[in-house]
């Protein structure tokens, strides 16, 4: 799948030049700092299909502002280079030929400083376009775009190079592990109820949102009640206990054949040694921490879960009418703990709705009613990948904090776990 998180649009909020500008130079400046301390051999490699290359995801967000904004709108602008147009597009068909995703990490050339360059080149347009007085008032919703898809790269650059540092048998960490003195111990989970309604979903202007978040629909949502906090390690550690991986009645046909196909028996990056269970996180192996989200989970690990657990998984709809008004509160990529901590404020109301883990809905991911593909090749930014994935909702700890709302909807495949995957359970009240 993914070379985004979710599937834009383009409810930008016309923000002032200056605002814009200077959201640009900061997430530009983070995607640069997520890569500086790699080394350029961390940034070359391609450990798996779904994942590319740091290098390429440089180049690619590049790539997008140089394609979409410069290249149409600004007379006179030169290409930095013409090969760059097919080696670091990624899925748009309109736009041209694309080098094959799988072999993203044979591209030894160009190398990483001509990428490096590339980006310099890109930045100093895009300051000039900032500093015109000239520029069409509609840019600002493709430049709105353009962040917001960096931000997305942003997260993939952290989750792919977790999975290219995990191939070495060194487990090497890509930053130092941040602890605290005292880890929270989270408090006991319990049940916040909802009445049923007919309500709206999906995103209401002002303010940016990706296309797949709209139109803003009317929903009926039966009686639910949700968990107050993710699921942890423990209670998913009493699941592996209990036989979890060994039972048919709770898995789907799918997921029973994709844990035997694969040999899985655990969440993604957990191994047990000497009778203990540990993880590889972003910050090298780590003791597992019980009381923190369990993460890397895919679709059809928190469906047996929840099946285990007596409960389910919950719609999109439930989702978003329990998240509706909350504060924007968890762990985020700003927090610098790159992996999901525990939250010990009280268990009668929800908490970590944001961050820290995405949580699996068991919602297809498809079309909202009414909607419509934007025209032209940003187009294919989503709806063409409304098919055969499942809905993701609240952000996680590898996401920028200004990048998540309670209407944003991720989505990957079942069996999609490389991702800070995680579980929110969910039962008819």
């Amino acid at each position: 799948m993914n070379d985004r998180l979710a599937a834009p649009g383009f409810a930008a909020n016309l923000a002032p030049e200056t605002a814009l500008a200077s959201r640009y130079a900061e997430t530009r400046a983070t995607t640069e700092a997520l890569a500086a301390a790699l080394s350029v051999e961390d940034c070359v490699i391609q450990s798996m299909p779904d994942a590319s290359p740091v290098k390429w995801h440089l180049a690619h967000t590049s790539w997008f502002f140089e394609t979409f904004v410069l290249a149409p709108h600004r007379p006179g602008y030169a290409l930095y280079d013409g090969a760059f147009r097919v080696l670091f597009n990624s899925y748009y068909n309109a736009v041209g030929d694309k080098h094959p995703r799988t072999q993203r990490g044979l591209l030894s050339r160009p190398s990483l400083e001509s990428v490096r360059a590339y980006r310099r080149h890109v930045d100093r347009a895009m300051e000039a376009l900032f500093a015109a007085d000239d520029a069409p008032a509609m840019l600002a919703d493709l430049i709105e775009l353009g962040v917001n898809h960096e931000q997305q790269h942003q997260e993939l650059i952290l989750t792919d190079v977790k999975h290219m540092l995990s191939c070495n048998p060194l487990k090497p960490a890509y930053a130092a592990s941040r602890r605290s003195a005292n880890a929270p111990a989270d408090a006991p989970a319990g049940w916040v109820e909802f009445g049923e309604r007919l309500t709206e979903i999906g995103h209401e202007p002002p303010g940016f949102s990706f296309d797949n978040e709209t139109p803003r629909h009317r929903a009926f949502v039966p009686a639910f009640a949700l968990a107050t906090r993710p699921v942890s390690n423990a209670e998913y550690l009493a699941f592996i206990d209990d036989g979890g991986y060994t039972r048919p009645e709770l898995w789907l046909s799918e997921g029973w054949d994709w844990i035997h196909s694969n040999a899985i028996a655990a969440p993604g990056y957990w191994e047990r040694d000497a009778n203990a269970w540990r993880y590889f996180t972003l910050g090298g192996m780590l003791a597992l921490e019980p009381d923190a989200p369990v993460c890397h989970a895919s679709l059809y690990e928190a469906d047996a879960y929840a099946r285990w657990a007596e409960a389910r998984l919950p719609t999109e709809s439930e989702w978003e009418v329990a998240a509706c008004g909350l504060p924007v509160t968890g762990h985020f990529l700003e927090d610098g703990w790159l992996r999901p901590r525990a939250n010990a404020n009280g268990a009668d109301s929800l908490r970590q709705m944001f961050g820290d883990v995405w949580e699996w809905t068991q919602s297809a991911y498809a079309p909202y009613p009414g909607f419509r593909p934007a025209p032209g090749a940003v187009g294919e930014y989503n709806g063409k990948f409304m098919c055969n994935q499942y809905v993701l909702r609240g952000g996680s700890c590898a996401t920028p904090r200004s990048h998540i709302r309670a209407t944003y909807r991720n989505f990957f495949p079942a069996a999609a776990r490389w991702q800070f995957t995680g579980i929110r359970l969910a039962r008819d009240a």
